[in-house]
């Protein structure tokens, strides 16, 4: 009986063993899109007032793992049953990204002047927070479902040649760190203003070592959140492309001969794909508010 027990304890041991080290592979397979991930959805989880970042930040983790809660079944279910369903559903998500980023891009060069002020949008938000705040946390969980997506999905192709029960607890695995890993790192960048000001008040005088370095945390913010505003805009452009190139036959083999770089191919497939779905979705709601006059 005892033997037997043992028996049991040697294969939970082995199989965890299995896991751990197919975890460090999917891990790092799916490295490229942690950090797109992680600029993504550091761009989008700033922006709120001081006392309630860590709240939002929290809905949006929340909505994260529900996320990967929904996609962990359908993804072992249609890899089962209908594994090219995956890559209509990875092309249509990449659709979306890429949407989200050239609307961006085009916002920014061609409607400036319909921009409102960082002041303006500051008063916005102290109008109406609550609904500012569900606004940008269900555009928040909406980019993170597909980043998700992609996520599990390069993650389980890389343990295919694995058991079943491997493969679940891999992928699980995976997801779990995706998301403790990228919003513990967004918490950080979005109090780094908080810990500027807690080193100040530690600092006894004004220069010294404390007080400088709590300054620069402080400084450091407005710039940091500008640029993952960028890179996020890159990073959704860069995965929408990645996604058109790998998953589309078409467009995978008109890109290998060219002496190119893939990352210029893969922004390049995410702009062309997110103007043309800007063109059609601009046009499409102008025929439907042309409709309801």
């Amino acid at each position: 009986m005892a033997s037997g027990f043992f028996a049991i304890l040697d294969d939970i041991a082995a199989l965890m063993d299995d896991v751990a080290v197919a975890s460090k592979l999917a891990t790092k397979k799916t490295a490229g899109i942690l950090g797109d991930d992680l600029a993504v959805n550091a761009e989008k989880a700033t922006g709120f007032l001081s006392s309630r970042e860590l709240p939002v930040l929290w809905a949006i983790t929340k909505g994260s793992f529900l996320n990967k809660l929904i996609i962990l079944p359908i993804i072992f279910g249609l890899n089962w049953l209908f594994p090219a369903a995956i890559k209509i559903i990875l092309v249509i998500g990449g659709l979306y990204l890429a949407y989200e980023g050239a609307e961006k891009i085009i916002e920014f060069f061609f409607h400036k002047n319909d921009h409102k002020t960082e002041h303006e949008e500051a008063l916005d938000v102290m109008d109406d927070p609550i609904a500012a705040e569900k606004a940008k946390v269900k555009s928040a969980i909406t980019t993170d479902f597909i980043l998700s997506l992609e996520i599990v999905i390069i993650a389980l192709g890389s343990v295919l040649d694995q058991p079943l029960l491997n493969q679940i607890l891999t992928v699980t695995v995976v997801s779990i760190i995706a998301t403790v890993g990228v919003y513990g790192i967004v918490a950080l960048i979005v109090r780094m203003d908080d810990a500027g000001y807690k080193l100040q008040k530690k600092s006894r005088k004004e220069g010294g070592i404390l007080f400088n370095i709590g300054q620069l945390l402080i400084n450091m913010l407005p710039w940091v959140i500008k640029i993952l505003g960028v890179v996020g805009t890159i990073a959704l452009i860069l995965v929408a492309g990645g996604i058109f190139l790998h998953n589309v036959e078409y467009l995978h083999h008109l890109i290998e001969d060219l002496p190119t770089p893939a990352i210029v191919n893969e922004f390049g497939a995410g702009i062309l794909g997110g103007v043309i779905m800007v063109l059609v979705i601009t046009l499409v709601k102008k025929i439907v508010s042309l409709f309801k006059k």
